[in-house]
C-alpha cells in the first residue's frame, strides 16, 4: 500500500486558528485561576449527580499543574498542525461542545471509579479521530495509520494501564478511561457530521 503525504501547508486562516486559540485561552484563564475555580468547575461525578451539570463541560479545562497544560497545549498544537485545514469555527466550537460533552457523560455512565477528572486529553483523543477520519474521507492513507496507531494506543492502555512517568509528571493518575470514552464520541461525531453533510450536498 502507497502512503502519500500532503505537500506542507499550515492550516493558517482565520477559520482554522480561531477555535484552537480560543481553547488554548480557555486554557490558561482556567489554570491561572484554578486554586478559586477548579473546585467549583471541574468533573466531579458527586456534584455532577446532585445538579451541577455545567461541570460535564467545564472540568475538561483545567489541569493538574503547569506540566499537565502544557501536555494537552502540546496535543491540541499538534492535532491544528495535522488537521487544522478542515477546521471552521463553528464547527470546532460544535466539536469541542459535542466531545467535552460526551465524553463526561460516557465516564458517568460507564467509569464508576473515575470520581474526579480534569484535562482535555479525552477529548483530544476524539479530535485526533475526528481529523483522522476526514484524512481517510479525503482519500489520505495516512489516516488509516493515525487512526491504527491511536486505536493501538487506547487498547495498550486498557491492558497494561497508563504510563507512569506521565502520571508523575501531571501528579495525577492518568485517565485512560477518558481517553477511551473521548476516542469513541470522536468517531461517533464524526460519523453523524459526514451523514449530515452528505445528506446537505444531495439537497444543493
Amino acid at each position: 500500500m502507497k502512503i502519500s503525504f500532503k505537500q506542507v501547508q499550515l492550516p493558517l486562516s482565520a477559520q482554522q486558528l480561531v477555535g484552537p486559540l480560543s481553547v488554548l485561552l480557555i486554557m490558561v484563564i482556567c489554570h491561572i485561576n484554578a486554586e478559586s475555580w477548579s473546585t467549583l468547575a471541574n468533573f466531579n461525578r458527586t456534584a455532577i449527580i446532585a445538579g451541577e451539570y455545567w461541570r460535564i463541560v467545564t472540568g475538561h479545562f483545567f489541569h493538574t499543574n503547569t506540566a499537565h497544560l502544557l501536555l494537552n497545549f502540546a496535543g491540541l498544537f499538534m492535532l491544528w498542525l495535522l488537521h487544522g485545514q478542515y477546521y471552521t469555527v463553528q464547527q470546532y466550537v460544535l466539536l469541542m461542545v459535542v466531545l467535552c460533552t460526551a465524553t463526561s457523560l460516557f465516564i458517568l455512565g460507564f467509569s464508576p471509579d473515575l470520581k474526579l477528572y480534569v484535562g482535555l486529553s479525552g477529548v483530544l483523543h476524539g479530535v485526533f479521530v475526528f481529523g483522522s477520519l476526514n484524512d481517510i474521507r479525503e482519500g489520505e492513507k495516512t489516516g488509516y495509520v493515525l487512526l491504527l496507531g491511536l486505536t493501538l494506543k487506547v487498547l495498550h492502555e486498557q491492558l497494561y494501564g497508563p504510563s507512569a512517568d506521565v502520571s508523575a509528571l501531571i501528579n495525577a493518575n492518568v485517565a485512560i478511561d477518558a481517553h477511551m470514552w473521548g476516542a469513541i464520541a470522536g468517531g461517533i461525531y464524526s460519523l453523524f457530521y459526514f451523514l449530515w453533510n452528505q445528506g446537505i450536498q444531495r439537497k444543493a
